[in-house]
């Protein structure tokens, strides 16, 4: 049963119903250019309010984070008391080892071969925490960093899962093609963003969409 990510959290009622639908981990967006942006002084309270509430049943809150330097990512995971980070710009493997273990690196390759060089190069510090993705896959584009509701190659997704040991698939995924990729896939875990929100509105999760997405994502 893979493990779901609800992504680009920005509310409290947004984050407990992901949570209590069994959304495994949540992610905060902390790229200012991001349309699900949230700061890191509104996340902290949400954040504090879940872990209040659900206690050891907290879904592991992950910060996002694009082309951010190692100091600020550790004041926010500090300040907000999140458990990994996501780094979805173009980070290079020094920051994961500089992280010691709290980052995991999101990729975007344009092709297969770009792909197998992407975990070859990030391999060595992998996190080993086995409540995180060892790499998260998402769908390439020239010019976004992720959150663009394409899909990643099936073939890609493939290759890399037998390259690393929990493999997180983004791009593209929605309530009524989750269970088709998970299949085909088989992956650790499965993210979401764009999938699971009223349309037009990024960062307003749709709760229809959340319970139906994470139903058909663990094959309920």
């Amino acid at each position: 049963m893979p493990q779901v990510k609800i992504c680009g959290v920005t509310t409290f009622d947004d984050a407990l119903t992901a949570a209590q639908a069994g959304a495994d981990l949540l992610g905060f967006n902390f790229y200012k250019k991001s349309p699900r942006y949230i700061a890191p002084e509104m996340a902290q309270p949400i954040c504090d309010a879940l872990r209040e509430q659900l206690g050891a049943a907290c879904p592991v809150l992950v910060g996002v984070f694009v082309n951010e330097v190692v100091g600020v990512i550790s004041a926010f995971t500090r300040k907000v008391g999140l458990n990994a980070a996501q780094l979805s710009g173009d980070e290079s493997d020094d920051m994961l080892r500089e992280l010691r273990g709290i980052g995991f690196k999101a990729i975007r390759p344009a092709n297969l071969a770009q792909a197998l060089d992407d975990v070859q190069y990030f391999s060595p510090h992998l996190p080993t925490n086995e409540r995180i993705p060892s790499l998260l896959l998402d769908a390439y584009h020239p010019q976004l960093y992720g959150g663009t509701g394409e899909q990643a190659s099936i073939d890609v997704a493939l290759a890399v899962k037998a390259q690393v040991p929990r493999l997180m698939l983004a791009g593209g995924l929605t309530p009524d093609n989750v269970a088709a990729r998970v299949q085909a896939v088989q992956p650790w875990g499965v993210d979401v963003a764009s999938g699971v929100e009223f349309d037009g509105q990024p960062g307003q999760k749709d709760p229809t969409k959340v319970r139906a997405f994470i139903q058909a994502a663990k094959g309920g």
